[in-house]
């Protein structure tokens, strides 16, 4: 299983908490495109996991209704409506990942049973960020999909935040390995880090310098990524990077356009750098900062129109064209061909 695939109880979860509220699972379920029921394990056609994007319209039917959003990071904790949002918007006046981290650490020691509280730990040059109870270990419970899911989606959020990927250390479970090898592997190929199990709790360990990047997010950027999540930290890639200047700038820039691009100034100021310093790095890495914005909303057409349902004006409207015809014709100078024909190409694969 990689974050791709969802387990089938994390949408059933999700499915009883409307349910509880009297809402019909029938027309939510018709609304996530899940073609069988996760309730009952039993039905006919049921699966052990769904699509990431059958998950997150699920989520979004859900969240709506009972007007809440923690995308399966606190499944089977009580959480307030709007508590997720408000302590993302908690962590946006932070300087750098570190005090945000922080940050995170005391809303969740606020509000929260000890259980599904984060913690902070640093250590020479190592920073560990964990969760959750010593019992699991102890009691000699496996670990399961949804202790893996939550530990991977914190280090997702944390790395969508400073724009970048945070390359991880090590990874430590409170739970005993699966019995099946294959899974052992998937596990450390999905952190690309060694994974040890019957440790005191979950918990994943990166180097210190990563706390001192700033936050390249804003409320923007934000108010875009609650609007699809959990989808974009479940496609986030994971996979080791340098930390290039190109990907933190690419990560500010964002993927919606509607309000225009992040001027010039914007992005030296957050990444606290004068102009000439970052026209001369990203000359380094072999762009410009127009390269950039460019790259960036070919990129991002190309993802809505191949993992969303929007349609492809309101695409186009997303990526700033206010004339749809516009926005055909630049499509077609990146990829050759139109919108349509990329979106009906996508489709063919997918089946």
């Amino acid at each position: 299983m990689d974050l791709e695939a969802v387990p089938s109880r994390f949408a059933r979860s999700l499915l009883n908490l409307a349910v509880e509220r009297g809402y019909d699972a029938g027309k939510i379920l018709q609304y996530a495109q899940i073609p069988f029921n996760p309730i009952d394990s039993r039905s006919d056609g049921y699966q052990p996991h769904i699509t990431a994007m059958q998950y997150t319209r699920l989520y979004q039917q859900v969240m709506s209704l009972i007007q809440d959003e923690a995308f399966g990071l606190m499944l089977g904790h009580k959480v307030t409506p709007g508590a997720f949002r408000m302590m993302c918007y908690c962590l946006l006046g932070c300087d750098n990942l570190g005090k945000a981290i922080k940050r995170a650490c005391e809303f969740f020691r606020t509000f929260y049973e000890a259980d599904t509280q984060i913690q902070l730990d640093t250590r020479r040059d190592s920073a560990i960020v964990g969760y959750g109870s010593v019992k699991k270990g102890f009691a000699g419970d496996f670990v399961e999909a949804s202790d893996l899911y939550g530990l991977s989606l914190w280090h997702r959020f944390f790395c969508w935040l400073v724009g970048t990927n945070i390359e991880l250390k090590e990874v430590r479970f409170a739970g005993q390995a699966p019995r099946e090898r294959a899974r052992v592997v998937r596990y450390q190929q999905l952190f690309e880090c060694p994974v040890y199990y019957g440790q005191l709790r979950d918990e994943f360990v990166f180097d210190t310098r990563y706390l001192n990047f700033p936050l390249v997010q804003n409320e923007r950027s934000l108010k875009e990524f609650l609007r699809t999540a959990p989808y974009p930290l479940m496609v986030l890639s994971s996979g080791r990077d340098d930390g290039s200047l190109v990907a933190r700038v690419r990560a500010m820039i964002g993927q919606d356009f509607s309000q225009g691009f992040p001027s010039f100034e914007r992005i030296t100021e957050a990444l606290n750098m004068s102009a000439p310093t970052l026209r001369r790095r990203l000359k380094k890495e072999g762009t410009t900062f127009q390269q950039l914005k460019d790259e960036c909303r070919r990129d991002a057409a190309m993802a809505y129109l191949s993992g969303s349902e929007l349609s492809i004006n309101g695409i186009a409207a997303l990526m700033g064209f206010t004339d749809p015809s516009a926005f055909h014709r630049c499509f077609k100078k990146w990829t050759g061909i139109t919108p349509g024909e990329f979106r009906q190409r996508e489709r063919d694969s997918e089946s």
